[in-house]
């Protein structure tokens, strides 16, 4: 049992005085009453601004919460300071009472806040009976009895426990408790409805938006003007195809209301417009180096299973644009270092050498990439090699606050393993001709507390799509063996 004696009597006071009385009017009109979320420390050392993501709802946070975000608030990792800025919002919403703490603190503090609801801390011991079989000492316990205890003061109304961790959910479920993740930082409830800026067009697209079609030709390309239903659907720099017997591929280049222009792509699959030697072998690879070759698109994502080729093809046109077309000075890669296994120890040397570990995959692509030189021989190779990688560079995501990039190709490396701040904080490291590219697996997420729905790279895509600037292609097809195909699909 869990002894601590006098509930929080000012909080109860004040559910049977001034909020009380709201509540009932409200409930007597007719209104939904307004839920009590009970916040765990996970969900603010993962979202500081989880504070004020509960719109008209009210909050409360337990004094073992705020005694852990003390405990977790030292060192330089993402979590500690996610702490450090939860506890100056707290501050900054403390602050600003006028009355008394424990009659709830208003969360807006102004106009831009979206939370109308009220903040209550615990200002006193809650006396609240756990079963047997939980333990006294910890912490997690702690909250599920403030938990029961509110649910028991205010039975008119709906407690609801909101945290992070998956045991201590099903913990307060099994005590008939209702438990919540924090849904607010995805993007996406399932992930099957991302954006792939991909899409077959129906075998009655024509017949439905042929009629004043026009058409015309410029640089070699042929452009459609359609108008129709289906192109109230379609995003800037989507990509459209019909296979037929005569197959269409093309690029959404503009769209308003019921009207779109669609402009045929080149075909990279033919070996006169290889990239660094490198041909399309699928649909979605010739898809996704017309957007690599495009010096208007600056913004690219490629999402794919592991050998859709997303690096092989990045590093490829980055060659390409960077040695032969003079568009960038550089290629900077970066890539988050999450090991899969244990830690291996301290690496020795310089940044670059650090990181080089992390670049196996880099290594591997590059002497893809190299052997397609058959005519300079052995000499001519090595040359190419020393050549290349004198124009790449290798840098660590932890020294890359208040850089700036001119002129540069950054590819941005497993990035489903960064969060949507991580990936905010790296994009905006673009100066003027700058192009990025991220590249990733959403089902290969090592990051802790970080799901396919609320990671950065599902973050950016979704924010991105349609913009005249950015693209994206999710790659369908491995072509790196046939082996390598046939682990994914049965293992």
């Amino acid at each position: 049992m869990l002894k601590q004696s006098n509930y929080n009597a000012a909080f109860d006071e004040n559910a049977d005085r001034l909020p009380m009385t709201k509540r009932k009017s409200r409930s007597e009109s007719g209104k939904t009453v307004t839920k009590l979320f009970v916040l765990d420390t996970n969900v603010l050392m993962h979202d500081p601004t989880s504070l004020f993501r509960f719109e008209e709802h009210d909050l409360f946070l337990p004094i073992m919460t705020l005694e852990e975000l003390d405990n977790n608030k030292r060192g330089l990792s993402e979590v500690a300071r996610n702490a450090r800025q939860a506890s100056r919002y707290l501050d900054d919403i403390v602050s600003s009472v006028a009355g008394r703490i424990d009659e709830g603190i208003p969360l807006k503090r102004h106009a831009a806040d979206p939370a109308t609801g009220k903040l209550f801390l615990q200002t006193q011991a809650i006396d609240s009976a756990l079963p047997d079989s939980l333990a006294m000492g910890k912490a997690d316990n702690h909250i599920i009895g403030v938990v029961m205890a509110l649910q028991r003061q205010q039975p008119q109304r709906q407690v609801i426990l909101v945290s992070k961790d998956i045991n201590m959910r099903i913990k307060a479920r099994a005590l008939g408790l209702a438990a919540e993740d924090y849904f607010n930082d995805k993007v996406l409830e399932d992930i099957d409805l991302l954006y792939t800026g991909v899409r077959e067009l129906p075998a009655d697209f024509w017949d439905l938006h042929a009629k004043d079609m026009e058409s015309w030709k410029k640089d070699g390309r042929t452009y459609y003007r359609v108008k129709g239903p289906l192109c109230e659907h379609l995003q800037v720099n989507e990509f459209v195809y019909q296979e037929s017997e005569r197959p269409m591929h093309a690029i959404v280049r503009e769209q308003t209301g019921r009207s779109a222009v669609l402009e045929t792509i080149k075909d990279y699959s033919h070996q006169k417009n290889n990239v660094w030697g490198i041909t399309a072998r699928n649909r979605e690879q010739n898809f996704a180096l017309n957007l690599l070759m495009n010096p208007e698109v600056d913004f690219i994502t490629l999402l794919g299973q592991a050998g859709t080729g997303k690096t092989l093809l990045t590093l490829a046109a980055g060659l390409m644009q960077t040695l032969e077309d003079k568009s960038f000075s550089e290629i900077i890669i970066t890539s988050v270092t999450v090991p899969v296994g244990e830690d291996i120890g301290f690496l020795p040397g310089t940044e670059e050498e650090k990181m080089n570990p992390w670049m196996g995959a880099l290594e591997d692509n590059l002497d893809v990439l190299n052997k397609s030189d058959e005519e300079g021989g052995e000499w001519g190779r090595a040359a190419t090699r020393d050549l290349i990688r004198s124009r790449i560079k290798v840098k660590s995501l932890n020294f890359m606050r208040g850089r700036t990039f001119l002129n540069k190709y950054l590819i941005i490396d497993e990035a489903q393993n960064l969060t949507p701040k991580q990936m905010r904080t790296l994009i905006t490291r673009a100066g003027p001709g700058t192009k990025v590219v991220c590249l990733g697996n959403i089902a290969q997420i090592d990051t802790p507390y970080l799901t396919e729905g609320s990671s950065g790279l599902t973050y950016v895509v979704d924010r991105f799509k349609g913009w005249e600037h950015g693209g994206h292609v999710t790659l369908q097809r491995g072509e790196r063996s046939r082996l390598a195909d046939h682990a994914a699909e049965v293992l």
